[in-house]
């Protein structure tokens, strides 16, 4: 239900076209740096339920020393304001001192901190450097967004009291949006207008200031008019510290029958299903418009996309539909993927996997090490990815991105 979300699910594009003008932001006063050290991980507050992950557990992975940055995902974007995506999970579930981070148990006593926010709050304590971010929309909730944008700063104004409510304020180091899509089609389809996500991203820059880090999750869409094209995402540029181009989702078993393509490969290779759906080419179009390489972070997904019903190795091969997932189908855990169909070929700066008659594709150590290279030489402003419970219980692909980085 709260899958961040898939690209091409949503391929129908708004029939206006939209002409862009490159945007020199120059001036882009906020964040743009080379890549460094910055790695933003993904924590979602529903995983302490079926996944049974919660914030101890970026610790005992050895995930906690190795990040930057932690985004909550996600809080929800309704009636043009932003709002608690679960209030239990957020503020009110107990832990007990053997689930909580620093093993001490909550209280029930009145005004009490609980939930993961309590437990991230122990986090930063014993990980002083960390810093958290709110995310707010996804996939599911990006519905809310053109309503938001209509006011902008009236929306702005509620997810600053909501971020620095004083029960949590300390928990949180500024705000991510990740708008699925500014004027074009997700869950749903929005014509807010190519202006609209300057607009929201500059009101809530002002509303939260130079203090706080203001950042923004966008398409890695870079097909001829596609969603990179219908929004001003390089106007907006100079309200955020960084965006996060979601480099992944770019195919899987959505189309049933295939053809099967890796989900997020880095290049183009012979054969690819769509003009546009690879990494390079969405960093170039982004860098293209103006917006500094440093802004610009590298998106990994920690999990594995696949289908059913497939006879031929390469990619390229018919299918009869998703492969069987832990908890949805075509869809997998890196942790889970690694085991039970290993990778045993390459394309495009990816790996994929032929096991029986399932196909994935994923990346692994190797290939994060080799795309991490790549954005080194693209001087990017570091990496994030979605999300932490995909990884192994002892931060397998984390540890690799550290490495790679340095």
């Amino acid at each position: 239900m709260f899958r961040r979300r898939t690209l091409a699910a949503a391929v129908a594009l708004l029939a206006a076209a939209t002409v862009v003008t490159p945007v020199q932001t120059a001036q882009a006063d906020v964040g743009a740096q080379a890549i460094t050290n910055r790695v933003v991980g993904y924590f979602v507050q529903w995983g302490v339920y079926q996944r049974n992950y919660h914030v101890k557990n970026i610790r005992t992975s050895g995930s906690a020393g190795k990040l930057t940055h932690i985004n909550y995902a996600f809080g929800n974007v309704t009636g043009g304001r932003c709002a608690l995506g679960d209030a239990y999970a957020d503020y009110d579930k107990f832990y007990d001192a053997a689930s909580s981070v620093d093993g001490t148990s909550d209280t029930w006593d009145a005004g009490a901190l609980r939930g993961n926010f309590n437990q991230l709050r122990k986090l930063k304590k014993l990980n002083p450097g960390l810093k958290v971010l709110f995310s707010f929309g996804g996939w599911t909730w990006s519905g809310g967004f053109g309503q938001a944008a209509a006011n902008a700063a009236a929306f702005a104004d509620s997810c600053y009291k909501l971020v620095e409510d004083p029960r949590w304020a300390d928990v949180f180091d500024g705000i991510d949006i990740d708008w699925e899509y500014p004027n074009a089609c997700g869950l749903s389809c929005d014509a807010s207008g190519y202006g609209s996500f300057k607009t929201l991203m500059q009101a809530v820059r002002n509303r939260f200031g130079s203090g706080n880090l203001v950042t923004a999750a966008i398409t890695a869409d870079a097909s001829t008019g596609g969603k990179i094209d219908k929004a001003d995402y390089a106007g907006a540029a100079q309200y955020v510290n960084w965006y996060n181009p979601m480099t992944y989702d770019f195919f899987g078993a959505w189309a049933a029958q295939g053809p099967t393509a890796p989900h997020s490969p880095l290049t183009s290779y012979p054969g690819i299903p769509q003009q546009g759906f690879w990494t390079d080419a969405a960093i170039q179009k982004l860098k293209s418009k103006g917006i500094p390489s440093g802004k610009l972070l590298l998106g990994l997904g920690f999990y594995g996309r696949g289908w059913n019903g497939v006879t031929q190795s390469a990619p390229g091969g018919t299918a009869t539909g998703p492969a069987p997932g832990t908890y949805e189908q075509g869809i997998e855990d890196y942790k889970v993927i690694k085991g039970r169909c290993p990778a045993n070929g390459s394309v495009a700066g990816t790996s994929y996997a032929k096991c029986g008659s399932q196909w994935w594709s994923y990346d692994t150590p190797a290939t994060v090490k080799s795309k991490i290279s790549w954005a080194k030489g693209q001087n990017m402003g570091g990496v994030f990815f979605w999300e932490l419970s995909g990884d192994t219980t002892n931060g397998e692909l984390i540890s690799a991105i550290r490495s790679g980085i340095g």
